[in-house]
């Protein structure tokens, strides 16, 4: 996993002041780089949008999953996952996203 911050100092410190031990920090890389954050903001309107609604998530991993199908879903949308393997040229959409879901 990645984390891609601007240049604002203070999710910086936020950053680093994470738990160390815990093993999914351990993995994580932190990128910084004022554009790169801008353009993912632009790309995860869609996302902010769905969730916004919601209370909130209890568990990390609920909610990142909630999220990663979320943005696969936007990623057919747009073209950018290859449909081409899954056979599923001119079937209805559920059909396309059980293919997609089982890949």
């Amino acid at each position: 996993m990645s984390i891609t911050l601007d240049g604002y100092a203070a999710s910086h410190r936020a950053v680093h002041g994470l738990p160390a031990q815990s093993l999914r920090w351990k993995e994580t890389r932190l990128r910084s780089s004022k554009y790169w954050n801008n353009m993912i903001e632009q790309d995860h309107r869609g996302v902010k949008s769905r969730i916004k609604p919601m209370l909130g998530f209890k568990v990390f991993d609920r909610a990142a999953l909630t999220i990663a199908g979320v943005e696969l879903l936007h990623r057919v949308r747009k073209g950018q996952f290859n449909l081409g393997k899954l056979r599923v040229r001119g079937k209805a959409v559920p059909a396309i996203w059980t293919a997609v879901l089982s890949a």
